[in-house]
């Protein structure tokens, strides 16, 4: 096991820390989870309708940021958080079709506060980036380990490994997987265009379901971000910043792949930057907006906070800029 190799990421304390935090998930009211059959996440901030008589505020959120919604940003407010989770894609239509009518909206890709959504204002609040976990308890997933940085594709091209992934019609994860592979095929100099030998119908899970996959041992790798992989104590091969979507420097670079949605929007590659906007506005709304995107505890979840972060842009209600 290449242990060594910086680049490959053993269990860290973080999976002890996550535990930990598990145990005070009680002070988060969870409304549901993508297929789950969640009830309705509506205006609910002004209703006070925690089960302690506290102010209700409801969020549709990525599924990337539930477990730290939960068990972080939860435990910090006043008020009981109703939180449901789905892929940002499918989030932002949720929204836009009006099926979903939330206080705060968070999505991992601020594209999609161009289209399918449009508000006044956004802010953009933290960065991630792309990494491959791996389960080090199957076959599969020690192929992927002793693959390391530089070879990491090779047992998925050779069909040695069965590989998680989530849908890019419904979640940024899943656009960006296929943007790692294209740029992957340019950074190795690979025969094979990974984008296209790589991906099969049968890698594809919710982004909600898909840790359930990996940690059941179903399958033995995932493309996943590298705070869902350190927040859960995962091994995980981290990839070089000409792929993994982190680098402000690469942007330019990053652009050159792109994904067209089923709504027609094409999507091009760029940094990962989570965004959140308020929709409807109360004391207890503005209290939890303000320590969901301006909160310590996304770095206790494996987010990356720049310095200029949180970042708005757009016509900010004086009322957030205070």
């Amino acid at each position: 096991m290449p242990d060594a190799d910086s680049s490959v990421r053993r269990r860290s304390v973080l999976a002890g820390a996550a535990t930990a935090m598990a145990g005070l998930a009680g002070c988060t009211r969870v409304l549901g989870h993508a297929g789950d059959g969640a009830s309705d996440v509506g205006r609910n901030a002004t209703a006070g309708g925690g089960d302690d008589g506290s102010a209700t505020v409801s969020m549709l959120a990525a599924g990337s940021l539930n477990n730290a919604i939960e068990n972080g940003l939860g435990p910090a407010v006043d008020a009981t958080i109703q939180v449901e989770a789905h892929g940002s894609a499918r989030v932002a239509r949720l929204v836009a079709e009006g099926q979903k009518d939330p206080d705060v909206v968070s999505v991992s890709d601020v594209a999609l506060f161009d289209s399918p959504l449009h508000p006044d204002w956004y802010v953009e609040f933290a960065t991630n980036s792309v990494v491959v976990a791996y389960n080090a308890d199957t076959e599969g997933g020690r192929r992927v380990a002793d693959a390391g940085a530089d070879g990491w594709y090779r047992p998925l091209l050779s069909g040695e490994v069965s590989l998680g992934r989530t849908d890019p019609d419904l979640d940024p994860l899943g656009y960006r997987t296929l943007f790692a592979l294209e740029l992957a095929t340019d950074h190795y100099g690979t025969d094979a265009n990974l984008r296209e030998a790589i991906p099969a119908k049968r890698q594809i899970y919710p982004e909600t379901q898909l840790v359930s996959q990996f940690e059941t041992g179903a399958i033995d790798a995932a493309f996943t971000y590298r705070n869902m992989a350190a927040e859960r104590g995962y091994d995980y091969v981290e990839l070089p910043p000409e792929i993994d979507l982190s680098d402000p420097d690469r942007t330019e670079a990053y652009a050159t792949a792109d994904y067209e949605l089923p709504s027609g929007k094409v999507v091009e590659g760029g940094l990962i930057s989570y965004g959140s906007t308020l929709r409807h506005h109360s004391p207890a709304a503005r209290a939890v907006f303000d320590a969901h995107v301006a909160g310590d505890y996304l770095s206790d979840f494996g987010f990356v906070i720049p310095d200029e972060y949180p970042r708005y842009t757009g016509d900010v209600p004086d009322a957030v800029a205070d």
